[in-house]
């Protein structure tokens, strides 16, 4: 499906239009299209790839899609919903919904010290075409319901007020068009050597290289619903990886490691002789199969019979190794009869490639045979589902080349085995595969958060939930015997939903292995010792035992703790307790992704150690739909995102909390006035006695948002503690000096510059990072800072390295307030 149709809001008695458009061979020309599931008449519509609705009423609300079929099969679209507005029905209420901010320590709200305030949020909604007449496919310009008016308000803190600004009215404008970007780094998976300048293509269109590190960013094209990329090694020293992409359809970028499989090296092959090639004997096992190969099978493209040395290299993905999940190519899916994309459970996958000894020349092969020991079959049912795929590298659907059924005849030497086999011509290089279509499937629900809190408000956007599924050997549910397929969704503003193969007879017939990942940062999953806790792993019980839900460091405090494993129990719909998540039948999808946070999920969070940000003009980072273009907005680009860190060295007994404020330095317009304020924890040096580091977020100085003149933020770095400025990188303080105006630095418990507008970098300790995704940029950017480089990464800090102001602090005596509390409780005075 190359055009999918798309959601659409009208006023009853306006008309529509949906488009889809499908390819293959031959070019399907039968379209069908469904109103809830139910297929619409051809002759009452008269519709073809489109369909045009006229005078709307309000019972045609609902989901449309479209399905293409020819003699080859079949391909449904994409699922779009239509909302149809009674007259004079707004789609976008002037009334703002709440949204909850977090302000300093310094400004409880009310008697209970809590420190929440309601800014204010317009939900993004389409809102209704403005546009009465005919309706083309996509020619809706887009509108959205944002931000109209805000107001700025006081906030009394202590000793002094704060400014911020909240929505006053909501109303219908254009959407907001971020862009939407797959970032992240190729590499090998047995050594972690990076693809180095390897190609990449979307479909069959060359879009790009990976750089020397072997990174790489794919625009993601509009209308699209699955990314399918596949990079290839120039040397050829890897096989294919044909990735199926998650990526946030509201914008910025989502960071993917991709993994690549090192083909096997070749081996030499009489093509005159029957020739046996096992698949799968490397891991110690017995093999999962040999690929037989006639005398006289191999073929040049013209169809002439090779006989001479052949150079044979048959590369074996075997999935009783736990290890090589990651570098399965594809999401394992296929497309059935009803032109449903569907999953398999895979039982192995191979990738061959035949060579002519001396010219290195591609071979094909005529009929060979493919055997697969049913021993290694180990759910009885699958014996009589079990087919050969081959994988599409355009589409990264699975294409069924045939069927394995039981061998018949004698049996060869040593073998008491009984074999499935299957018959298969090699035409072109493709990733083949021994996999059955599995129906017991279902859906689990995820959220992630900013922090252990779990407030509802704090849930992260962008997320990256990756699901292996995983059959456990029968009584030995943290044991696993093999994996059988995984899944990505990217996180929403309410969660993700993921699906997993589930029983309903055995809860531990399948189990999941769940990971979070934002920006190439882990996310920590919620503690399953010393004993289980219902309210914080967000599952109540009993159904929570049945799931067997287990952190990763479970048994060894020692291992990471950012992942969970749980048995996928189908939900029993009698049992009340099973009918409220986090596992829902696979029919339930929708329940699934409308479940109210109340309902059971499970749960990841960022591990946010004493970090604190404040932006007078709210912004959620992990929604950039939520961007608000104002003078005061810490990012002033949407489609560009720039991260400012310095480095501060500490000399002091223990940590200290850092705080940057952030005014406007030099544009008439944000003079003297706040922009935001960060507040850091220093982190300890390891090889540094009485020292400690901390990376502390500054706005970049830039152009505002309207693009006109550029501000260079007034920046103060201030130490809570007995501290005083000990020194100043010299290289930072003769740019400053040549670059006025110069900030009054007169008070030494202080550091205060005119923010750079130059991405100066390590030797200045001045960190900066450009991204389309603002939670990258300064992972990227603190990453930088803590090793001290400008092109490094390091989670541990390097404090000496790179800095470009030194504090010594001391524990001050008993009664004597410092400089930062000063700063709170008499600002004038301090």
């Amino acid at each position: 499906m190359v055009l999918h149709p798309k959601a659409k809001v009208r006023v009853a008695g306006q008309e529509v239009t949906f488009c889809c458009k499908a390819s293959g061979t031959p070019v399907p020309k039968k379209y069908y299209w469904y109103h809830n599931g139910t297929l619409l008449e051809r002759k009452v519509h008269g519709y073809s790839s489109r369909l045009a609705l006229k005078g709307l009423a309000l019972e045609q609300a609902g989901i449309y899609h479209c399905k293409a079929s020819s003699e080859a099969g079949a391909i449904k679209s994409a699922p779009a919903q239509l909302t149809v507005l009674a007259q004079g029905q707004q789609s976008c209420k002037s009334e703002p919904e709440p949204s909850l901010v977090e302000l300093p320590s310094e400004c409880p709200q009310d008697a209970t010290g809590s420190r929440y305030y309601n800014v204010g949020r317009c939900p993004p909604a389409p809102c209704a075409s403005s546009v009465g007449g005919r309706s083309e496919c996509g020619a809706d310009a887009g509108r959205c319901c944002g931000v109209r008016r805000m107001e700025l308000r006081d906030i009394p803190c202590a000793g002094s007020s704060l400014p911020i600004k909240v929505v006053a009215e909501c109303g219908c404008g254009p959407c907001a068009q971020p862009r939407v970007l797959v970032q992240g780094r190729v590499t090998a998976a047995d050594t972690g050597e990076p693809l180095r300048f390897g190609q990449i293509f979307l479909g069959g269109r060359k879009v790009g290289f990976t750089g020397y590190k072997g990174s790489f960013t794919i625009e993601v094209p509009p209308d699209t619903q699955r990314l399918v990329a596949r990079f290839v090694d120039r040397q050829q020293r890897f096989v294919d990886a044909i990735k199926v992409l998650p990526f946030n359809r509201r914008g910025g970028a989502v960071y993917q490691e991709v993994k690549m499989l090192r083909k096997k090296e070749p081996v030499e092959l009489d093509g005159s002789r029957v020739n046996a090639i096992p698949l799968g004997e490397d891991s110690g096992r017995e093999p999962v199969g040999e690929l037989l190969l006639p005398a006289g099978a191999f073929l040049r493209p013209s169809g002439e019979v090779f006989n001479g040395t052949v150079k044979a290299s048959v590369t074996f993905l075997d999935p009783r190794d736990m290890a090589t999940a990651s570098a399965a190519s594809s999401d394992l899916s296929f497309a059935d009869a009803d032109g449903d994309i569907v999953p398999l459970r895979t039982y192995g996958m191979f990738a061959v490639e035949f060579r002519e000894q001396g010219s290195g020349a591609a071979l094909q092969t005529g009929p060979v045979q493919v055997r697969m020991d049913a021993g290694q079959v180990w759910m009885p049912e699958h014996l009589q589902k079990m087919k050969l795929w081959s994988l599409n590298p355009e589409t990264g659907l699975w294409e069924e080349e045939g069927i394995l059924q039981p061998a018949e005849g004698s049996r060869r030497k040593r073998e008491e085995r009984t074999f499935l086999v299957g018959n298969l011509e090699i035409r072109e290089r493709r990733l083949f595969n021994l996999d059955v279509p599995e129906d017991r499937r279902c859906f689990v629900k995820v959220r992630a958060y900013s922090n252990e809190k779990f407030n509802p408000y704090e849930q992260l956007e962008g997320v990256v939930i990756s699901l292996v599924n995983l059959e456990p050997q029968p009584g030995y549910p943290t044991n696993p015997r093999a994996w059988g397929r995984f899944d990505s969704v990217v996180t929403g503003p309410n969660g993700a939903c993921l699906p997993a193969f589930c029983d309903g007879q055995r809860a531990d017939a399948y189990s999941a292995y769940v990971t979070a990942t934002l920006g190439g940062e882990e996310l920590e999953a919620v503690a399953s010792s010393p004993k289980l806790n219902p309210n914080a792993i967000g599952v109540s019980q009993p159904y929570l035992g049945k799931l067997g839900y287990r952190r990763s460091d479970h048994d060894d405090p020692d291992l990471k703790k950012t992942a969970f494993q749980i048995n996928v129990a189908k939900p029993d719909p009698n049992n009340v307790d099973e009918t409220n998540g986090p596992v829902y039948p696979y029919r339930s999808l929708q329940e699934c992704e409308q479940a109210p946070v109340s309902a059971n999920h499970l749960r990841f969070y960022r591990v946010e150690v004493d970090k604190y940000e404040y932006n007078v003009v709210p912004f959620r980072e992990s929604d950039l739909t939520s961007w608000t273009g104002d003078y005061l907005s810490w990012w002033p680009n949407p489609q560009e995102f720039r991260a400012c860190f310095i480095k501060v060295q500490i000399e002091g007994p223990q940590e200290y909390m850092v705080r940057s404020r952030n005014v406007g330095g030099s544009h008439p317009r944000t003079r003297g006035q706040l922009y935001g304020l960060r507040d850091t924890r220093s982190v300890r040096d390891m090889l540094l006695e009485n020292t400690s580091g901390a990376c502390v977020e500054f706005k970049c100085s830039g152009m505002l948002f309207d693009q006109s003149l550029v501000d260079r933020t007034l920046v103060s770095i201030v130490p809570q503690g007995s501290c005083h400025r000990s020194a100043v990188n010299g290289l930072l303080r003769d740019y400053l000096s040549r670059h006025p105006p110069v900030a009054d630095n007169n008070h030494t418990a202080a550091f205060s510059m005119l923010a750079p507008v130059d991405p100066l970098g390590h030797n200045y300790g001045i960190y900066t990072v450009t991204d389309q995704n603002p939670r990258l940029a300064k992972e990227i950017a603190i990453g930088r800072c803590f090793d001290g480089t400008s092109d490094g990464f390091s989670r541990e800090m390097k404090a000496a390295a790179g800095t470009a102001v030194t504090f010594t602090c001391q524990e001050r005596p008993p009664g004597r307030e410092s400089f930062f509390q000063r700063l709170l409780t008499a600002p004038a005075e301090a």
